[in-house]
């Protein structure tokens, strides 16, 4: 376990890689002793930093729940971390790239609660139940962390190397669609890049949310009504940079375009 002095001072070093867009040594290479635990410390102190400086959390994203990004990251269990209100935007927006580092593009669902979800034993059926609908959504990654040789606890320090997310405009409740079967269709400048359907999430998108709300319930907590969750990709990464144009087809859940500039 690291100290809590060493704790905050990544978590310092984390904070002004953000802000200069900027990337630092792996965490793990300079203490090889560092555990999940001292990851998810570093992740909350990060957060609470930013909730004290004015900034508002609008959920979780859930990673790495899909065999595609687990095998694209060498990293085999799910992770996750916060969203912030300023990190949300809509389909059509021009996203400037000099807001991150190592910018790649994930395609997911995001799930809006209609009601707090709480562990331990909480199943898919629970999730469904609090789920008010489902969106499509892009999610920018953006890694702090060099990239090479990363472990789980990297990336999680990282808050899971999210960047912000893109959302659609289609709205399904769980009962009018079969999200399993949602496909993604992800494309770069008028090319097909990536495509995979929403079952490549742990055989269904919205199990993800049991996951998380059976992890929170470890650490005394809960997922609250209101809040988005976004559950994780079912493609690989595609890298992005200043100029392309991002298009995915969801099918009938509707399309996501943005810009990079």
């Amino acid at each position: 376990m690291l100290s809590d002095e060493t704790i905050t001072q990544i978590a310092a070093e984390l904070a002004e890689a953000d802000r200069t867009h900027s990337v630092i040594p792996r965490i793990t290479a300079r203490y090889p002793e560092a555990t999940v635990e001292d990851s998810y410390a570093i992740q909350g102190v990060w957060r609470d930093q930013n909730l004290a400086a004015g900034r508002r959390l609008v959920g979780r994203k859930i990673g790495l729940t899909s065999k595609a990004m687990q095998q694209a990251t060498g990293i085999t269990e799910p992770d996750y971390g916060v969203m912030f209100d300023d990190t949300v935007y809509e389909s059509g927006a021009e996203i400037p790239v000099d807001h991150f580092s190592n910018v790649r593009i994930e395609v997911e669902l995001a799930f809006v609660l209609k009601r707090a979800l709480e562990g331990p034993d909480c199943t898919l059926e629970d999730a469904l139940a609090a789920i008010d609908y489902a969106v499509p959504a892009l999610e920018v990654l953006n890694s702090h962390i060099e990239l090479e040789g990363r472990t789980i606890v990297d990336t999680i320090s990282d808050n899971a190397a999210y960047g912000a997310m893109v959302l659609g405009t289609v709205h399904k409740r769980p009962d009018e669609i079969d999200l399993r079967w949602v496909p993604g269709v992800l494309s770069r400048n008028g090319e097909i890049e990536e495509t995979g359907v929403a079952a490549g999430v742990l055989g269904h998108p919205a199990t993800g949310v049991a996951w998380l709300a059976n992890k929170f319930h470890q650490h005394g907590a809960r997922l609250e009504a209101g809040e988005i969750i976004l559950a994780g990709s079912f493609t690989r990464p595609m890298w992005v940079s200043r100029g392309d144009e991002v298009l995915c087809d969801y099918g009938p859940m509707g399309t996501i375009a943005c810009r990079f500039v």
